[in-house]
This record gives structure tokens, C-alpha cells and sequence, in this order.
């Protein structure tokens, strides 16, 4: 159903209650009369003796605490206090009296943008806004509830606005029948609903006769900027439980009669246990049992460290059937992608032929390694089954999905299985996946009472689902001024996220997605390699690449390869044609004033000296999703050793509703982007990694940052998502930094070695 136009303050029109469906209109889930919606779409939270379910975000009890129903998994990014504030906000609460409840698995509360952008193909697109309500409507009534790609405030901002929005209508309803007033004259402000004279009364003492009340045709926006919690800096909700260590994460869960589980899962692809020393395990103070499956062993006891020393002793071995990944087998498999016939062109504007016909071009070649994820967290689940059905306790960003492999793996139907979704200790995608918490239900039944399953650290390095390795063969003609006149970028890689849609939706093993999504072309794999410069005649080809390795969602995607094969290569370019090279970037940014602007910026605050000799100055430009941003580092090599003194980074993504979690976020993503170029990655032989220590990492640590600064620039544009949009910026501008440092270009990622 279209939407009308909205305004950005004042009124909302052409909404009406009665008509409102679920993906249409306003934001799913905000009458009261769940009655005229379809039966399969009604909320299905639970509210306690005192509390009044107002709509699908929000419920208010009758102390007057305001309790946000959040979809979407905190894992660091502060989504569970960006939401809520947008709410609180329209809805004129005190911020000291807002709280947040995970969200229920609903269609009510699907991420439709980034099932858009996951499942989006060549079909959905001819048919334009047919394939989107296509797409729309299978999101919906798959209930896929989705956290990632920085969609989370795109995707829910309205909805939460409509929400805090609807809740003060019928609360001023609700408060102006006592008053015998007309409900206009009234509004709230620090959860208080006043009349603006001599009448006042708080939230709670009218909530439960607000669910009485309708809607009306139009649903009035709160005017004015006077008390506003939109654009404030405020407190994170979920800070002083993780700073006094009463914030549960999945390991922290307790339940009567638990027991603890480590599992092994054999090397890289097609593994199957062949067999395991039980009696070794059996001389484990606290050991209970191992339980096999035929692809992995787990020992259950006690404790969780007398469960892995279990393993450990027990020695599992696994038969490896196909070949085994290796390093040399992933960029062999990448170079000969270059050569077969799958490559397809994607994008393309202009012609190249005449351009680049007896030409003299620039021609690079690039690489990047897999990244890991390396989340704190290792993976974690903790299950209860019963004859009733199953109870699971994990972090993930695919609830409904999920849900579902836990019961079709324990022969249950999914309203038999309750799954609580817990917050992440750091994710950047690994919780895309559920197998962790298949895995634990299956060893609860097994052991006829509660298990929680804690893989470790080697576990979850030879089991990670990493970044895509890629390869690219950038080529360019510059003309006489200096500006580009073709450009052309063709990229060998496998697609992680077709392989993450496979294993968690289609039910599909590690190797099997592999090797379905082996011949795939799709523009996923070459996310961020479209140029945001004015170049006439350029083109993106992708070729496909079996490389044998499992890989899954991260942070940003595609985008990290795709960034710095583009922004090193510009500079290359603009050094070859004897440019400075902000100026080279400026001049072909004139049709993008935001970008534009964002790399000024960065250059002016970090001083940039035009990138000359010695100055070890480099500069990287990026745009995702309606995000905007530039950075400028100081890095130096000291021997083998990197060291980013300093990294300025000017974002222009919309309007944020918090700034400073948006700069949370940016400063987190510029971290992970230096964690991407300077390790991340281990080489892999037979099957395995070499490595799977932290300390082995080549991770950065405090003594490798200096100072971090992050500008956001004004804007009245809507709010985009921050979480990706920084760390595909930071490794490109360090290859740049380096090369006038050491006037070497390096093309490869990590930039250090890792061997």
C-alpha cells in the first residue's frame, strides 16, 4: 500500500485506523483494536498486573514506567537506547522512567529494508515497486526479524515515532474525558499530561483507560523543539548494568540443575566425526557424558572448563571429505575466477571500449585476506526442553530464524519453542548464524535438563564465518587535465551474505552453502565499488569464486574489500597524474556536495599537508545508504611494526537521534577498520587456521591508536545507520598514509604480515 508524504513536524494524513495493515500506511502495530488487523499479525507481547499493552512498541505500567518493546539486538550499538529515545521523545516521557523488553518473534516487527537489500535481485528490480511489495510482504509473513547492515534506525524510525506519537493521543484522550475538555488543549511533557493550566496528571494514572479510546483520522507530531529527547546526547539505558555486572549475556544465564558443554566440530568443510577416546574423558573430575552427532562431539559436566579439558583428552577425530582449505587453494580459486565465464558486468555507465582502445592505462592489482570477527563473546546458548517444548536463552540477530532451526532440529513445532533473545557481547555479524543454539537444545534433550553450551575461543577461530577474501584488477585512463576518463574494476570473490541466507534460512551446512553460492553472480559481493566520483565511462564486473571457505555476515560486507580496492586505486591515480590528491578527489565531487563536504572537513581538522614525502598523511572517501564520510590518518612504520597516530574521521549521516552514540558507533567502526588492516586474519593449511589466540592476532591495542576525532556535520536529511559506514574508510586510508611514508604502495590486506 503507497504511503502518503509525510511532513517532518506537524500532521500525518491518510491514516486510518480501520484500513491501517501490517507494511502499509503507518508503522505496523499501533491500535489498540488488534481485532480489525488479521488474526496471524495481533501482538503477542505479555504484560504483567499493572501493565497496559498500548501498542507493539510500547507498554506503560501503572507506576508509570514507560517499557520499550525493541526487535532488534544490542550488541553494542546502542540500538536498545536510540529507539526508545525516538519514542520517549513523541511521546513526551522522562527519559529516568523508560525501559526496554526484547521484542517477541512477530511479523509485526520485520526488518523489511534489509530483507530488501539481502534478497533484492534482478526480477525484483525489473518489476520496481511490485518487487519491493513482493519482497515486503515475504519479510513480513516470514517474520524476519533482522539486525545488521546499520538498518536498524532507517528501518524503525517512523514506527517508533508513530508509536510515542499514538501512545499521547490516547493518553491525552484518556486525561481530557476526566477534565471534560476538549483532548487538544492537552500534552505531555516529563511524563506528565497537562492541560497547559491548572490540570495535571501522570501517565500512569490514566494508561489504562487510554486503551479505551481511537485513534483519529490523523495522528499529529509534536511541534517545537522545547523538551525535546530527539538530538539529545542521552544516557545509554543498558550502561549501568554492564558497568556493575548485573546485565545477563548469554553465558551469565542460571537455571536450576544446569550443566556446561564444550563442543568440537572438526576442520573447514565436509567433516564427520570418526571417533573419539571416551575413556581419556572419563578420568575428568566433574566429566558426565559425551554426546556425538555425526559432525560434532560435545562433553557435558559439571563445570565448562572440566567439559573442555574433557574434549581436549577425548581428542576427536574427524574424516575430511573434498579438499582441504588452504591459503594457497583461496587465492588460487580467486585468480582463476578471472579466468572462467561466469564474470558478469553489474554496473556500467558510458562506454570503456573507445576509452580504453590503444590507450596507456594504470593497471593494480589488489587482494584482501578473510576477515575473522573476533567478537569478545565466543558463541553461547543455554536450553531448557521439556515435554512442554523448549526454552532457549541466546544473542542473535535472526530470532525467527532461529526459532525455527530449534524446532525443526528437537521434531517441535515453532510455537513449542520460546527463544529469549539476549544482548551480544560484541557480534559484528557472528550472530547472524544460530548453531550454537541448535546445537544446545539438542544436547538439553539429550541430557533431559538444561545445558548451556559455551564454545571456545579455538572453536570459534576454526568455525567463524569471516569476511570474504577478494581479488581485484583495477584499470584506468586519465586524460590530459588529470580527470579520469574510464575506469574499470573487475572483482573475484565469493558472496558471504548469499552463503549466511542459505545456511540460516534454507537450513543448509557450511559447505554445502559454499558450494551453492559458488557460481553466483550478484551485486552483494561488490558492494561499495560503484565510484562516488564524476567519472564518465566506467564499469563493475564481478566474478564468482568457489574458494571452499565457509563465509558469513560482518560488518559492512562487501564494502570493506570494495572501499579499498577503490580508494587506494584513486590514489594511485591522482599521484600518477601529479595531483594532490584531496584536490584530485574534489575535482571529480561536484555532483556530490555531501561528500564532497565530509573530505574537506577531515583534511582541514587533521591538518592534511597535501600528502607529501615523509608526511605520512593519507585520506580515504566513503558513502553507504545515505551515510556520508571522509578520514584522514597519520600512520608510520617502525620496522614491521604499524603505528596510526592519528585518525580524523568527518561523517554527514542525516539528522542522528543520539550524536553521541553515533559517534560510539563511528569510533567503534574506525577501530574495527584498523583491526582489518593490520590483522583480523590468519592463514589457513589443511582445513585449519595456524592461529587461534587473540595475543596472535596482530590486533590493535592501545599503544597502536593515538587520538581518535569524529566530526558530524549538520544535517536536516533523515538519520542513516553509522554501525558499517566507518570501517571500510580506515584500511584504505592507511595504504595511502604508508605509500608516503615509505613510498611503497601496498595492495594486499592486512597491510602487516600475518604469517
Amino acid at each position: 500500500m503507497a504511503r502518503t508524504p509525510r511532513k517532518q513536524s506537524g500532521t500525518k494524513t491518510g491514516i486510518d485506523r480501520r484500513t491501517l495493515l501490517v507494511g502499509g500506511g503507518a508503522a505496523a502495530g499501533l491500535l489498540i483494536a488488534w481485532g480489525v488487523w488479521p488474526r496471524s499479525y495481533q501482538p503477542n507481547l505479555n504484560a504483567g498486573a499493572n501493565e497496559t499493552i498500548v501498542n507493539a512498541f510500547l507498554k506503560i505500567d501503572a507506576s508509570g514506567q514507560i517499557i520499550v518493546v525493541v526487535p532488534q539486538t544490542e550488541m553494542g550499538q546502542g540500538v536498545t537506547t536510540v529507539l526508545p529515545q525516538i519514542l520517549a521523545d513523541e511521546l513526551g516521557a522522562d527519559w529516568r522512567t523508560v525501559a526496554v523488553q526484547s521484542a517477541p518473534v512477530s511479523p509485526l516487527y520485520a526488518n523489511r529494508l534489509l530483507a530488501r537489500e539481502w534478497l533484492a535481485s534482478d526480477w525484483t528490480r525489473l518489476l520496481g515497486g511490485a518487487g519491493d511489495w513482493a519482497l515486503n510482504q515475504y519479510a513480513t509473513r516470514g517474520a524476519l526479524m533482522l539486525t545488521g547492515g546499520g538498518t536498524s534506525i532507517p528501518m524503525f524510525r517512523d514506527a517508533y515515532r508513530d508509536a510515542g506519537a499514538a501512545a499521547r493521543v490516547l493518553l491525552c484522550k484518556a486525561a481530557a474525558a476526566r477534565w471534560n475538555i476538549p483532548w487538544e488543549s492537552c500534552d505531555i511533557a516529563d511524563g506528565i499530561i497537562s492541560d497547559g493550566a491548572a490540570h495535571r496528571m501522570k501517565i500512569g494514572d490514566i494508561v489504562a483507560d487510554a486503551a479505551r479510546f481511537d485513534l483519529p483520522d490523523i495522528l499529529p507530531y509534536r511541534q517545537g523543539q522545547d523538551g525535546r529527547l530527539s538530538g539529545q546526547d542521552l544516557p545509554r539505558l543498558d550502561t549501568p548494568s554492564k558497568i556493575d555486572g548485573s546485565h545477563n549475556f548469554a553465558a551469565d544465564i542460571r537455571l536450576p540443575d544446569m550443566v556446561y558443554a564444550s563442543i568440537r566440530q572438526g576442520p573447514i568443510g565436509d567433516a564427520l566425526l570418526a571417533g573419539v577416546d571416551e575413556k581419556s574423558a572419563g578420568g575428568v573430575t566433574g566429566f558426565l557424558r559425551l554426546i556425538r552427532r555425526e559432525r560434532w562431539v560435545a562433553a557435558v559436566a559439571s563445570n565448562w572448563w572440566a567439559a573442555n579439558k574433557a574434549l581436549d583428552l577425548a581428542d576427536p577425530v574427524f574424516t575430511l571429505r573434498g579438499p582441504q582449505v588452504s591459503s594457497g587453494s583461496i587465492e588460487q580459486a580467486l585468480e582463476t575466477a578471472f579466468e572462467g565465464s561466469a564474470g558478469r558486468r553489474l554496473y556500467a555507465q558510458g562506454d570503456l571500449g573507445p576509452v580504453f582502445e590503444g590507450a596507456t592505462i594504470l593497471a593494480s592489482e589488489y587482494q584482501v585476506d578473510a576477515g575473522l570477527h573476533l567478537a569478545i563473546e565466543p558463541p553461547c546458548a543455554t536450553a531448557r526442553v521439556t515435554d512442554d517444548g523448549a526454552e532457549v536463552w541466546m544473542a542473535t540477530q535472526a530470532p525467527g530464524l532461529a526459532r525455527a532451526a530449534i524446532a525443526d532440529a528437537l521434531g517441535l513445532s515453532e510455537r513449542a519453542v520460546t527463544l529469549y533473545p539476549l544482548h551480544a557481547g560484541g557480534s559484528f555479524g557472528r550472530a547472524m548464524d544460530w548453531d550454537v543454539g541448535v546445537q544446545a537444545a539438542l544436547l538439553a534433550q539429550e541430557m533431559k535438563r538444561p545445558v548451556q553450551l559455551l564454545w571456545s575461543r579455538l572453536e570459534d577461530v576454526i568455525q567463524d564465518r569471516p569476511s570474504a577474501p577478494a581479488h581485484a584488477r583495477m584499470a584506468a585512463k586519465l586524460g590530459r587535465n588529470g580527470a579520469i576518463e574510464g575506469w574499470s574494476a573487475k572483482v573475484a570473490a565469493p558472496c558471504a551474505m548469499t552463503q549466511t541466507w542459505s545456511r540460516i534460512a534454507d537450513g543448509k551446512l557450511p559447505h554445502e552453502a559454499a558450494a551453492d553460492a559458488a557460481d553466483t553472480v550478484t551485486r552483494l559481493a561488490v558492494a561499495g565499488m560503484v565510484p562516488p566520483y564524476a567519472i564518465p565511462n566506467w564499469a563493475v564486473d564481478h566474478f564468482p569464486a568457489d574458494v571452499g571457505l565457509p563465509l558469513g555476515f560482518v560488518r559492512g560486507n562487501a564494502h570493506l574489500h570494495g572501499a579499498f580496492f577503490t580508494e587506494s586505486f584513486i590514489d594511485e591515480l591522482a599521484h600518477l597524474a601529479g595531483m594532490e590528491a584531496m584536490s584530485f578527489r574534489i575535482q571529480m565531487l561536484g555532483g556530490n556536495p555531501r561528500l564532497a563536504h565530509c573530505l574537506s572537513t577531515a583534511a582541514s581538522m587533521g591538518g592534511w599537508q597535501g600528502g607529501i614525502p615523509g608526511s605520512g598523511q593519507g585520506l580515504s572517501t566513503h558513502m553507504m545508504n545515505g551515510a556520508y564520510a571522509a578520514v584522514m590518518v597519520e600512520a608510520a612504520m617502525n620496522g614491521d611494526t604499524l603505528s596510526v597516530n592519528r585518525i580524523v574521521a568527518a561523517v554527514d549521516a542525516g539528522d542522528q537521534v543520539n550524536p553521541d552514540i553515533a559517534r560510539q558507533q563511528i569510533e567503534s567502526g574506525l577501530i574495527y577498520g584498523l583491526a582489518y588492516a593490520m590483522g583480523a586474519s590468519v592463514p589457513y593449511e589443511k582445513g585449519m587456521p595456524t592461529r587461534a589466540i587473540l595475543g596472535r592476532m596482530n590486533l590493535p591495542r592501545l599503544a597502536d591508536i593515538g587520538e581518535v576525532t569524529v566530526e558530524l556535520m549538520r544535517s536536516t536529511a533523515e538519520p542513516a545507520g553509522v554501525s558499517d559506514l566507518a570501517a571500510p574508510l580506515v584500511a584504505p586510508a592507511i595504504a595511502n598514509a604508508l605509500y608516503t611514508w615509505t613510498g611503497q604502495r601496498l595492495r594486499s590486506l592486512p597491510l602487516v604480515g600475518t604469517a
